[in-house]
């Protein structure tokens, strides 16, 4: 069967070549995806400033829902300090560190920030935490008392400092007070090392406060060869504390929560590719194998008149199929890699992962762009096969050059069954204004030109058979002649029509789902937010404590409050089941009211105070969470709450769906600084004038304005990925559709040479082709418009209180464009070529 197989294939190199691309390019977008679903889960930071320490000790950084997979949690928990001095006492342990971390920034001698070590919110240290650096070289002695510093390679450099030096230093929000250089850290990015006494006055572990008496991690030191020992004692010295010990590897992940945290990004990214790319992979697939097998129906069928069973028909067809995929299959997984790490690098360059996290290459990847490759093509294959291998040998031969009369009666029911699901699902916008409510407008999009594909023959019958009753007496030959290849050859038309429909369908409800979801934020962000300025300090880690009432203080100011962002997860129970999401909060105190006003419907931010919390209405309304109810949070650090609902608002897409109060959160997040300021000023130009004065005054400080720059500048990054994500499946979508056509007319071969000896010119084939494309790009265009119009005007109904989205308007016409010009691109060429050929000459090969 194999060798009949590969001899098959050679004879029908152009047909099984839309194959072949087909299966690269889903091996390719199968093994990306794989390597970001395993980078996500298996993918490890560099250990930093822990490279020293043999065994770190931590507060567990994730949240695991029951079923599911772990929620990261970016906010730093934190460990006793007390277990510091018990587990030194550890057998084999040699130096044990209780680590501190606060917000530190130098300022140079121009007055100018100058960001030290990797995160400026951990970017100060106490001097023992030296100890667990690897080897570092230092030049110089240890601070001595609270006036005294060490400060990294890198950040020396960049104030222009050496030991012995005096530099100003912010740290934790306090003003930039001078300090003396007493040592030079030959780690670069460790940051900034203060005396330990100093490190713990300025971290707030002093004292009665929410961080009193506690540490963020604990790094150990063990003579040689006995870390895991140490490490298995440590674990028995934790146990049943929800504490975490680390080695390896695994130690980078400890070192900033935050951006360990964006592991978690990557499993969500490719979560959400997984089922488009899996979707679109098997529908190109399988439209380039119907086409291979159609044009292999006379062969099939003489080999079951000469008595070859329907099974070894199928294998055959199977067989044939896989042999091309293999060989598409290894440069397919080669490129996959290559492009997933280009695909990193945007994703870095944009700011969405950080570019230390690696990503994780193995065979898995591959192995799963094997399977689901090959079982999609087997699948298609055999059921491409499956009519010719059914019926009796005569017919079978009968109907090689034809297609059946009537189209199948289950496909086009169950076309049409999805065509009514994808009207279901274009409802959901309505319902849930959230960015889950718009990803329904896709799926529905595509839903509805899949049920295209398969009730597509009968459409396109009917749609023959009625221009064949208003086709006029006198009409042209090739308009004749194309008329009835539309009604004799539906399903062929059928099969070139659906992938196209498909790219507009997939271009116009991703991209305008995109621009809706934008401009819905962008309104409930501009409409709610009642301040014109915000100040920001991203170098220093977080704002001075001083700034807000030095803003408030600001002649032309009218109100200031401050906000931060954090992430919780909410536990609710949906349909009976407990459920739980992550979910952006801000975190607001009940002053926000002069800044802010969200949409409230019920009850007020003014309430804000002690734990409590307002949610968006879409929340409320689906998990049962109004005014007065209680809520089950999981805040950043993984500290369990129960929080009462004083507010609910409108805004949900511009202000997330839940608000936590700033009491809530106090001693919550890796600091305390309030990340930004906004202020609400008179209007006039003179009080803007005078906050910029304010900003310019303050190391760090930085005023924007709260309304969107257009440009660019503000475009989520989230944005960046799904563009990506757009034009590289509509790449892979646009080259299997050219292939597929380009296929398609290279069988008609013999039809057009037997048209050429019944009398008919080249010009007039040529001008049957070219009317052949104008009707399936018409159908094409139609089809894909008719099957966006209904969730995309729901989609804008729903978030925009209007029946049209928002997006560019140049879109619709480029797309009407690109399929034109495809479709007559991929027509018109093969149909020159064929005609080169003496039809005589064709007859006589087939």
């Amino acid at each position: 069967m194999f060798p009949l197989a590969v001899r098959m294939a050679a004879h029908r190199i152009t047909a099984l070549l839309a194959v072949a691309c087909a299966v690269l390019g889903g091996a390719i977008l199968i093994t990306v995806t794989g390597v970001l679903a395993e980078s996500g889960v298996r993918s490890h930071l560099p250990p930093g400033r822990l490279a020293g320490a043999d065994v770190v000790v931590a507060a567990g950084q994730e949240f695991r829902p029951s079923g599911d997979l772990p929620i990261a949690l970016p906010e730093r928990a934190t460990v006793p300090a007390r277990l510091t001095d018990r587990l030194a006492g550890l057998d084999g342990v040699t130096a044990a560190v209780g680590a501190v971390d606060f917000p530190a920034a130098l300022v140079d001698a121009h007055g100018q920030v100058v960001p030290a070590g990797d995160d400026p919110r951990t970017a100060g240290h106490g001097w023992s935490s030296t100890k667990l650096l690897a080897a570092p070289h230092i030049e110089g002695r240890a601070p001595a008392g609270s006036g005294e510093i060490a400060v990294d390679t890198a950040a020396a450099a960049a104030a222009g400092i050496e030991a012995g030096d005096r530099v100003e230093v912010v740290a934790d929000g306090r003003p930039a007070t001078p300090y003396r250089v007493s040592a030079v850290v030959g780690t670069p990015g460790a940051g900034v090392f203060f005396a330990d006494a100093t490190a713990v006055r300025l971290s707030g572990r002093a004292g009665d406060g929410p961080r009193a008496g506690t540490v963020d991690l604990i790094g150990l030191k063990t003579a040689p060869g006995a870390a895991d020992r140490v490490a298995e004692a440590v674990r028995e010295q934790v146990a049943g504390t929800g504490l975490k010990v680390v080695t390896g590897g695994d130690r980078g992940n400890v070192v900033s929560p935050g951006i360990g945290a964006a592991r978690s990004l990557l499993i969500l990214l490719s979560g959400s590719l997984a089922g488009v790319v899996l979707l679109i992979t098997g529908f190109v697939t399988a439209g380039a194998l119907g086409v291979a097998i159609a044009g292999q129906r006379r062969d099939l069928a003489l080999m079951r008149a000469v008595g070859a069973t329907p099974r070894q028909i199928r294998r055959l067809a199977a067989a044939q199929s896989s042999v091309v995929a293999a060989v598409a299959l290894v440069p397919g997984v080669a490129l996959g890699y290559l492009l997933a790490g280009r695909f990193h690098d945007v994703l870095a360059h944009r700011g969405v992962l950080p570019a230390e996290l690696p990503l994780t290459v193995s065979p898995l990847p591959a192995l799963a762009a094997l399977v689901l490759t090959a079982a999609s093509v087997q699948l298609s294959a055999r059921a491409a096969s499956w009519r010719t291998s059914r019926m009796p040998a005569t017919e079978a031969v009968a109907e090689s050059r034809s297609e059946p009369r009537t189209p199948s009666r289950v496909r086009t029911r169950t076309g049409l069954l999805l065509f009514a699901a994808a009207s279901t699902l274009s409802v959901v916008p309505l319902f849930s204004r959230t960015v889950i409510g718009a990803s329904a407008t896709s799926l529905a999009g595509i839903l509805g030109a899949i049920g295209l594909a398969l009730a597509g023959p009968a459409l396109i019958k009917a749609l023959g058979d009625a221009a064949v009753r208003r086709t006029r007496a006198g009409v042209s030959a090739p308009s004749w002649l194309a008329t009835a290849n539309l009604r004799a050859y539906a399903q062929r038309n059928a099969g070139i029509v659906s992938p196209l429909a498909m790219a507009v369908v997939f271009v116009l409800t991703y991209a305008f789902a995109q621009t809706t979801v934008m401009a819905a934020t962008s309104h409930d962000t501009d409409t709610g937010t009642l301040a014109q300025y915000r100040l920001t300090a991203p170098a220093l880690g977080g704002l001075p404590e001083v700034t807000l009432t030095a803003v408030r203080n600001t002649p032309g100011v009218r109100a200031a409050a401050p906000v931060t962002t954090t992430t919780a997860v909410w536990q609710y129970e949906q349909f009976g089941d407990p459920d739980t999401e992550s979910v952006s909060a801000m975190i607001l105190t009940p002053d926000t009211t002069d800044v802010l006003d969200p949409g409230v419907r019920d009850g007020g931010l003014d309430r804000l105070t002690g734990a409590t919390v307002a949610v968006s209405s879409d929340a409320a309304r689906t998990r049962g969470a109004g005014t007065g109810s209680r809520v089950h949070l999981v805040l950043g650090d993984g500290t369990r709450v129960v929080a009462r609902v004083v507010a609910v608002y409108s805004g949900g897409l511009g202000f997330g769906p839940v608000v936590l109060s700033r009491d809530l959160a106090a001693g919550h997040t890796t600091t305390d600084r309030a990340q930004s300021v906004l202020a609400r000023t008179d209007g006039t130009a003179e009080a803007g004038q005078r906050l910029a004065a304010l900003a310019t005054a303050r190391p760090g400080l930085t005023l924007s304005t709260t309304r969107a720059t257009p440009g660019g500048s503000d475009t989520p990054p989230e944005v960046w990925i799904n563009l990506v994500v757009i034009v590289v499946l509509l790449a892979y979508l646009l080259l299997s559709i050219a292939n597929k056509l380009v296929a398609a007319t290279a069988q008609r071969r013999t039809e057009l040479a037997a048209l050429r000896l019944g009398g008919t010119t080249p010009g007039q084939i040529r001008a049957m082709m070219r009317r052949e494309a104008a009707v399936i790009a018409a159908a094409a265009l139609a089809g894909g418009l008719l099957l966006s119009a209904l969730p995309l005007a729901l989609l804008g109904q729903g978030f925009l209180g209007r029946p049209w989205p928002a997006g560019p308007v140049w879109l619709l016409p480029a797309a009407a464009l690109t399929v034109i010009v495809t479709a007559f691109l991929t027509m018109e060429l093969p149909t020159r070529r064929a005609l080169r050929i003496p039809p005589a000459e064709v007859i006589r090969a087939q």
